[in-house]
């Protein structure tokens, strides 16, 4: 299994002491169906384009910038392209993943994308989120390899886990933690922490205003797990985000530099 950090320019000095490929977020929908860039370094070649559709007009020639990213990979050696769409799917998203499916398939290159644009082309491998707050996380992974047909046509987007419950959580959904936030948590409550082993996750609990909170968050050991599990069924890559994992990066790739 592939492992990419998704790094932005400013960024890839620091991560690239830890051996991992690379998905370049320096790319951005423009007007008129542009591709904009960001500064990269001279030297930057390899891995993958990220491209990201936040803010971005309406994609009026899906042909203009599919062949606008041909070019930049031809350019710099991508292997492909992962698309960092936020936008639910809209009918001029998915015109442009259908064509952009056919345009990288017909260079052999790989195109990566959110699961709810899986639908648009027969060629893209769909990202499968890691960071479930229910259920069983490798039970999860094995519905979505039996629903795909393989485990080859998937990837993980492996996504630190700082999740605050308040209990009881009928809707599913926390309170999402910042870094800085967690640490002011743990050390003000230095709380027993546990492992979950149905969602490759560690816990624990706490009580304020009379409320119980239920603490949900990933550490280098459950990132490294989920790695594990994803290579041992076949995915074909997993994604992070490197400022999610740079804490941890030295444990978490150990063995890698």
């Amino acid at each position: 299994m592939q492992t990419y950090l998704a790094v932005t320019p400013e960024e890839l000095r620091e991560a690239g002491k830890y051996g991992c490929a690379f998905a370049h977020v320096a790319y951005r929908i423009g007007q008129n169906s542009t591709m904009l860039r960001q500064n990269l370094l001279l030297q930057t070649r390899g891995g993958l384009l990220s491209v990201s559709d936040r803010e971005a007009p309406l994609i009026e020639d899906p042909q203009a910038l599919c062949a606008a990213v041909l070019r930049e990979c031809g350019r710099r050696g991508y292997g492909g392209v992962l698309l960092d769409f936020e936008e639910r799917p809209r009918r001029d998203r998915l015109a442009f993943v259908e064509q952009l499916g056919r345009t990288l398939s017909a260079g052999r290159r790989t195109l990566y994308l959110p699961e709810n644009y899986a639908k648009a082309t027969p060629v893209g491998i769909p990202l499968l989120c890691t960071a479930i707050s229910g259920g069983n996380f490798a039970q999860r992974l094995q519905e979505a390899v039996t629903a795909q047909g393989g485990a080859a046509r998937l990837a993980l987007d492996v996504q630190r886990l700082r999740m605050d419950f308040r209990l009881p959580a009928r809707s599913g959904e926390g309170e999402p933690l910042t870094e800085d936030g967690f640490l002011r948590l743990t050390e003000r409550e230095r709380p027993s922490v546990f492992f979950s082993r149905d969602l490759c996750a560690r816990y624990f609990t706490y009580n304020r205003d009379g409320e119980t909170h239920f603490v949900l968050f990933d550490d280098a050991d459950t990132l490294a797990q989920k790695l594990r599990t994803g290579s041992a069924m076949g995915f074909a890559a997993a994604f992070l985000m490197w400022p999610e994992v740079k804490d941890v990066a030295k444990k978490l790739f150990s063995g890698r530099h």
